[in-house]
């Protein structure tokens, strides 16, 4: 299932029924999982560690050397998780340094022309719009969805199940079930269609979520007095303690909070 026109270094380590196609570049230090299929021109790059039945399109480039000058060419890592689909031009960085390494979770769809910087953690069964950039030591969480064009500048932590509309810049953390668009980036409401996808959420919860973001987001105070709020006026659940949690964690930065600094 190796085309005699693609290269790939004897040093590689391939699985089962692994399909590579003409003028695909696989690098030395690559481990490759079983079922996954590589197109024309991509590169698979040193370091790279791939899961199961994953595929990558024209044109990318997976493990690739990080874009940062505190890189001195240490050996680093690249994990690739099952069932991630990787589409044309993309590019994935490396990490810097030996230890820890970029991770894309399971069942990730990362569309075509996108960016993952070094060291970006993006957790699993997210969405990449085309054009999407997440610089390095970011943190993506399960289930959220970056739209054309976002960017998410470095060490933003976003929380699970979010969503980022197309376009939308942002520099500070993106908590758990919100939507963020526009520039400057503003609170749109709560991401209701996906909490509902799969029943995942149920009406309940996402009522509980939109409740506490409306103390954040539409009570003109400050994210502490928010929270104090949010205690003592929603139940606790764990809708209510995840956002707690995420934004106490992150020291109470987070993003499109005009009453943050007062």
């Amino acid at each position: 299932m190796i085309s005699p026109l693609a290269y790939v270094d004897p040093a590689a380590k391939l699985g089962n029924n692994v399909t590579v196609h003409p003028f695909a570049y696989i690098d030395a230090n690559v481990e490759i999982g079983d079922n996954c299929e590589i197109m024309p021109y991509a590169s698979i790059m040193h370091g790279t560690r791939m899961g199961n039945r994953c595929k990558v399109y024209q044109g990318a480039i997976v493990g690739a050397d990080p874009q940062d000058f505190r890189w001195k060419g240490v050996e680093s890592f690249c994990y690739i998780g099952n069932e991630v689909v990787i589409r044309e031009n993309v590019i994935i960085n490396r990490g810097i340094y030996s230890q820890g390494g970029t991770r894309i979770g399971d069942k990730c769809f990362i569309m075509a022309e996108a960016h993952i910087g070094h060291d970006t953690h993006v957790v699993g069964r997210n969405v990449l719009g085309n054009g999407a950039t997440v610089a390095g030591d970011a943190v993506i969480g399960e289930g959220s969805i970056l739209s054309s064009n976002a960017i998410v500048n470095e060490k933003v932590n976003m929380g699970r199940y979010a969503l980022l509309k197309g376009g939308t810049r942002v520099s500070s953390n993106i908590p758990p079930f919100v939507i963020i668009a526009h520039n400057p980036a503003v609170y749109y409401g709560v991401n209701a269609i996906v909490m509902r996808k799969g029943g995942q959420f149920t009406e309940d919860e996402i009522d509980v979520a939109a409740k506490a973001y409306r103390h954040i987001y539409q009570c003109s105070t400050t994210v502490f007095n928010a929270l104090k709020r949010i205690e003592a006026d929603i139940e606790p659940c764990p809708v209510r303690d995840e956002i707690l949690a995420f934004i106490r964690d992150n020291n109470l930065k987070i993003v499109a909070d005009k009453f943050f600094d007062e």
